[in-house]
């Protein structure tokens, strides 16, 4: 099972690169039993759409 530092890390590597099929079955087990991973991963997802919309990011 993962573990919560190692669902950070793919949450984070995601944001970059295309996970493998087993890491993203992994990450999506760990999220579904975890919840300040769910929590970790809304926030990344929320920076990410911010840093997307802010000015001069064209």
């Amino acid at each position: 099972m993962m573990t919560c530092r190692e669902a950070h890390r793919m949450v984070i590597r995601r944001l970059d690169v295309r996970l493998s099929p087993g890491q993203r079955l992994g990450l999506r087990l760990h999220l579904l039993i975890c919840a300040a991973c769910r929590g970790f991963d809304r926030q990344m997802a929320f920076l990410r759409k911010a840093c997307r919309q802010f000015p001069g990011n064209q």
